[in-house]
């Protein structure tokens, strides 16, 4: 009963947190997520508060509602059609950033290649939150949106997928470059058929209810219920949600009322709000200052790898894309290079580091806070 109450008594304060934030930024103009970190290091100023949550439900609770909200939105029509550069972009281009980060940060830092490679997987995942909520502001060409927030989604999936199988590799020390090839298609690929299956029969449910408070439970069913099927199945768990956001989001509204479809998007953007906001509370309550102080060097080897890897696959994978298929203009290059920030997935990716690697979490950690709190 006590340890009950003493969660309660914890949700309430993070979310009491989290609401004077959001209504201090709003006099004070800045960021809303850097206001989060910033208060969360000064709650912690000496002790970092210690969450007991296993890096499974971290992942369980977060990864799901932030992946299915952006899924949801985006229109299957303009992600066809620009479906090869995205792609390009968020498996080759991933893996490609994963290299050269770890590469750098092995070489830069006292830190292995394969705990290197984790971070470069963790941080490999971009969020433009922000840019593409400023791409609406000025009314940036369709497309270029387009480009920029279906790589964000589909990126998330490819990192997970690569953060899962590095980690496994940190911690037993082995790794066979055929198996891990073979691991990663079928966690993929698995991950996508069970998200299909699962928003194709939800999105018929939809279609012969008229009753949005049952219909929001269903698209909430659906959110957790893929990521945990796949993750039992030990297929990708993002990548289910990803696909059956994507299939639920232009298949369901077609058989929802104009109330329903109000509500649905009006209730998945508080859930992303919310799962937003206190992945940043809790990546700043759970480092100290000094910690992020004693850093500074790897900190800034991993911002500096981070810009260099964006640049190297945005530029080179664009110039070779160009060769083959529609190709991105220079300026669209520009934008997709400086807009790919770091985030809320990175963060959680961070938070999930199990204790087992030691003293090398806390530096990741450490690394990840300082090139999501930089971007």
């Amino acid at each position: 009963m006590e340890q009950f109450l003493q969660a309660e008594t914890l949700i309430i304060e993070l979310l009491l947190v989290v609401s004077l934030v959001a209504l201090a930024v709003q006099r004070l103009r800045v960021p809303y997520t850097v206001a989060l970190v910033v208060v969360g290091l000064l709650i912690t100023f000496q002790s970092p508060l210690e969450i007991n949550l296993t890096p499974e439900l971290i992942l369980a609770l977060f990864v799901p509602p932030l992946v299915f909200e952006a899924a949801f939105h985006l229109n299957f029509a303009e992600l066809r059609r620009n479906l090869p550069q995205i792609l390009v972009l968020a498996v080759p281009g991933v893996i490609l950033t994963t290299l050269i980060i770890g590469g750098v940060i092995a070489w830069a830092t006292p830190l292995s290649l394969p705990v290197a490679l984790v971070f470069g997987a963790l941080i490999a995942a971009t969020d433009p939150v922000a840019v593409v909520a400023l791409f609406r502001t000025l009314g940036v060409p369709k497309r270029l949106a387009v480009l920029m927030e279906s790589e964000s989604l589909l990126n998330d999936g490819t990192a997970i997928v690569i953060f899962n199988l590095m980690l496994v590799v940190a911690l037993t020390g082995h790794f066979n470059w055929a198996q891990g090839a073979a691991d990663f298609v079928q966690v993929a690929a698995g991950g996508t058929v069970v998200g299909l299956a699962l928003g194709w029969l939800v999105s018929r449910l939809i279609a012969r209810i008229d009753d949005y408070l049952i219909e929001t439970t269903l698209t909430t069913i659906l959110a957790f219920g893929a990521y945990l099927i796949a993750e039992r199945l030990h297929f990708s768990g993002v990548l289910a949600v990803v696909t059956a956001g994507l299939v639920n989001g232009n298949m369901g509204p077609q058989g929802m009322s104009p109330t329903t479809r109000i509500v649905l998007f009006n209730f998945w953007e508080y859930v992303a709000f919310l799962a937003n906001s206190l992945v940043f509370l809790l990546i700043g309550l759970q480092i100290n200052i000094p910690a992020l102080l004693a850093a500074w060097q790897p900190v800034l080897w991993a911002i500096a790898a981070v810009l260099v890897a964006r640049v190297v696959v945005v530029y080179g994978l664009s110039w070779l894309m160009s060769h083959w298929t529609e190709p991105i203009a220079l300026r669209w290059q520009h934008v997709l290079a400086w807009g790919g920030l770091r985030g809320a997935i990175s963060l959680a990716l961070a938070l999930s580091l199990p204790a087992a690697l030691g003293p090398d979490r806390e530096l990741l950690r450490v690394m990840a806070f300082g090139v999501v709190l930089f971007t």
